[in-house]
């Protein structure tokens, strides 16, 4: 499809232009902390890196980082709704831009489903509500259904509304992530960092091939934990904690001034939450030994164990308002990429229809909500959390190819910011996606390849027919 087309669809989209670079960054900060500092940090340290989890939270910012500058580029040059499916659309065509679409609705439906769930959980034990509604166990549910439809009303009353109540969430748990830190310098201990990288072992028993990280079974290498392997895989799997940056790039439509403001939300997002992430592993993993962190409460039980329970207290508190925001800002993300994808026919075009008075995607925002209810109240999807992190993996790859793709049909379109060193630097931001994807297990790989099948069904069986581009 051509650039003009996708920027005309752009300025006639019917969304309202109503956010700033301050919103923006507000909304970034708001999805990516959340279970990577709450929860990842100690359960990576725990399993498969020691103290180096700090190295796996740098090596996912990095690469996170060089995919937001293709995404900069591209979201300067090409401001509309859709993300990573749209600008695969205006590059690469059709087909791919389904897959990639396709793929982040799993992505930001299936995080939402489990943050919903771990939400619950953290309510539960912080107010002592019953476990039979709320948390794992629960056989329904119940607490994470309730937070989706609350959050749905929010997102759909309106992009303001639902900036100024992720705005203020942010600020809590920022304030909380800066507690942790400072409070936690006074009980560093270092013997608790060395080794810092611990040595590799075998993996543990009972652990089947199904878990072992792709590269290793290509290379025929022997299963384990640790060592720079273990580094490896643990930031394929915190790669999820920054995943969110993205959800930006679907605001192209509804920000006041997208050609500077979006570079600016991505990249500033971004830079303060590493800060913040890497920060906090190195006081979590300096409190307490790696091998005997909590990997339900990490956080909270280091600062149990050290004597500060009030300290535990606000940290549950910060979880739960940071996981709040990170459901607000997924929700809000998969009406506005079912939004693109339905203004083009690949799915139903009732789905593209703006509320007349609150300016949302009110339909798809509902109707993937009620999905996203449907996982979190009757699945335990715990098992299927690497999922996120593959499916933005591939986004991203698709993102950063399409960067050097577009400059070479079009380099006559204005790009008011640009990557530095392209192609080269795209290129290996592709790379080094396509290396994270390997470090993920065979079980991951293989729930994404059914799931991609059963995208490639509904294009060729209802898309295809239906597109844009089949009906002119």
């Amino acid at each position: 499809m051509p650039v003009e087309d996708v920027l005309t669809r752009g300025r006639q989209g019917g969304l309202v232009r109503r956010l700033g670079g301050v919103d923006l960054v507000g909304f970034g900060i708001g999805i990516i902390i959340g279970t990577g500092v709450f929860t990842l940090a100690g359960i990576e340290a725990k399993q498969h890196a020691g103290p180096a989890v700090v190295l796996s939270f740098v090596i996912g910012g990095v690469v996170a980082a060089l995919a937001a500058l293709c995404y900069a580029e591209l979201t300067s040059a090409v401001p509309t709704a859709g993300s990573a499916y749209t600008y695969a659309y205006a590059t690469v065509g059709e087909l791919l831009a389904w897959i990639i679409g396709w793929d982040l609705l799993l992505e930001f439906a299936l995080g939402a489903a489990v943050v919903s769930r771990s939400w619950s959980g953290y309510v539960s034990n912080l107010l002592g509500l019953p476990p039979e509604l709320f948390g794992e166990d629960a056989p329904v549910n119940i607490g994470a259904m309730v937070i989706i439809a609350v959050l749905t009303a929010v997102a759909v009353s309106g992009i303001r509304e639902s900036a100024w109540v992720t705005n203020a969430l942010v600020v809590v748990k920022v304030a909380v992530c800066v507690l942790v830190i400072v409070a936690g310098l006074f009980f560093v201990r270092g013997a608790n960092l060395v080794p810092f990288v611990p040595p590799a072992q075998p993996a543990a028993e009972g652990a089947g091939p199904m878990e072992q990280p792709l590269v290793e079974v290509l290379l025929g290498m022997e299963q384990s934990a640790y060592g720079f392997g273990g580094v490896l895989t643990a930031a394929a799997i915190v790669f999820f904690a920054y995943t969110g940056f993205e959800a930006l790039a679907n605001l192209g439509e509804e920000t006041r001034r997208p050609r500077r403001d979006l570079p600016v939300g991505l990249l500033g997002s971004l830079a303060v939450c590493t800060l913040l992430y890497v920060a906090v592993a190195l006081v979590l993993t300096a409190m307490a030994d790696y091998r005997q962190i909590d990997e339900g409460a990490p956080l909270a039980a280091a600062f149990q164990a050290v004597g500060l329970p009030w300290v535990a207290a606000l940290i549950a508190l910060g979880a739960i308002t940071g996981l709040t925001s990170v459901m607000m800002v997924e929700l809000v993300t998969i009406g506005r990429i079912g939004f693109a994808m339905s203004r083009d026919g690949l799915l139903p075009r009732k789905l593209s229809q703006v509320h007349p008075r609150w300016g949302t995607p009110h339909r798809m925002t509902i109707g993937g909500a009620l999905v996203i209810m449907l996982l979190a109240g009757f699945v335990p999807i715990a098992e299927l959390a690497d999922m996120v992190s593959i499916g933005a993996l591939s986004g991203f790859f698709i993102v950063t190819l399409a960067v050097p793709v577009l400059r070479a049909r079009r380099p006559d379109l204005e790009r008011p910011f640009r990557v530095p060193l392209s192609p080269w630097l795209p290129v290996l931001a592709a790379l080094l996606c396509l290396y994270l994807m390997s470090n993920l297990n065979v079980i991951t790989w293989l729930r994404f390849g059914a799931w991609l099948v059963l995208g490639l069904v509904i294009y060729f069986g209802y898309g295809r027919r239906r597109s844009r581009l089949a009906v002119g």
